[in-house]
């Protein structure tokens, strides 16, 4: 269904109108809006379910049987095929074929990875060339269980070194070699600095407005890693450009932008700062990375057409909304 205030009341209303008594809910973020999973008891019949649903606003409405795993606590089941995995990471495959509730899992390799066109399909990378593809005839999978299969499978790999603190080296096209760290208290007056160098246009594409300098109570909200986390990428004892990625209200959903120096723009720094992000969406379990900019900045909306976005309007005619699907985009780029 659209993502509108007031629409999940109306489903709920509609199935409470055919008698119907809710016993569970799931609500998945998906391209064209959200899929909203009711498991409910009703004496009405299927196709009158179906009908007042599609009345009540829902789109491509099914009505199944409920399964004896749907009523199961859900929390618990997906606790306990964490444990089971753990223990016997060989059987992948065949939790999560658990996990999605599918009618198969099985291995692909190679030129056989490549995603289908079919939205039943689902194929969740474990290495460079090798996946599992998963096949579910009843329901199209979500993004969101695009993203929990994704991280479902990062339990059965080998832990990643610790590297909160750590530094990276980022190579652009023409050799430079820049290093990204995440971002502390310690790079206040760095930033300052960037927020100098910048001009006019580029702190109006970040901020949508030309702001000359980052407040401090902004700045604190983006070194704060409990609303989200924020990469600097240095040269020669500059910092250079700025990446963030800030948790929303919404589940599943957060929200990324980026600040590059205009001598640094067009070189590749703000495409590789965008898949470190998609990246540490992913490990944090986030099936889309939304993005808002203004419709004059070419740049970023070349950027993120590249990364596979989906561009719409918003009510404002000068403002543009970009959503990025994760789940399986960014389990497939390397980290």
């Amino acid at each position: 269904m659209d993502e509108r205030p007031g629409r999940l009341a109306s489903l709920a209303a509609a199935l409470a109108d055919k008698g119907g008594n809710i016993l569970g809910l799931s609500v998945q973020p998906d391209t064209d809006g959200t899929v909203d999973e009711f498991v409910a008891e009703i004496p009405a019949g299927p196709e009158a379910v179906r009908e007042a649903l599609e009345a009540a606003g829902g789109r491509r409405v099914r009505v199944v049987p409920a399964t004896a795993h749907e009523l199961t606590d859900e929390p618990t089941r997906v606790l306990l095929l964490a444990s089971r995995l753990r223990t016997a990471p060989w059987r992948l495959p065949e939790l999560l074929k658990e996990l999605l509730r599918t009618d198969d899992a099985r291995w692909v390799y190679g030129s056989d990875m490549s995603d289908l066109p079919d939205p039943t399909l689902l194929t969740v990378p474990v290495a460079p060339r090798r996946a599992i593809r998963l096949r579910r005839a009843e329901l199209p999978f979500t993004l969101t269980e695009a993203a929990r299969a994704a991280s479902f499978v990062r339990l059965a790999q080998p832990p990643a070194d610790p590297a909160g603190s750590a530094e990276r080296v980022v190579k652009l096209a023409d050799g430079t070699e820049t290093q990204v760290r995440p971002l502390t208290r310690l790079y206040r007056e760095a930033l300052r600095d960037l927020h100098d160098r910048c001009s006019p246009e580029t702190r109006r594409f970040r901020y949508f407005t030309s702001m000359p300098a980052l407040p401090d109570r902004v700045f604190d909200r983006l070194c704060d890693r409990t609303r989200g986390h924020s990469l600097v990428a240095g040269s020669d004892g500059q910092v250079i450009a700025l990446a963030n990625l800030m948790f929303t209200p919404d589940p599943g959903i957060a929200e990324m932008a980026f600040l590059v120096e205009d001598r640094w723009q067009g070189r590749g720094l703000g495409t590789a700062l965008a898949r470190m992000i998609l990246t540490e969406a992913r490990d944090l379990g986030f099936a889309e990375v939304r993005a808002t900019l203004l419709s004059d900045n070419a740049r970023m909306r070349r950027l993120l057409l590249s990364l596979g976005a989906t561009l719409g309007y918003t009510e404002d005619p000068g403002v543009v909304e970009a959503r990025l699907a994760i789940g399986v985009m960014a389990a497939a780029s390397p980290s």
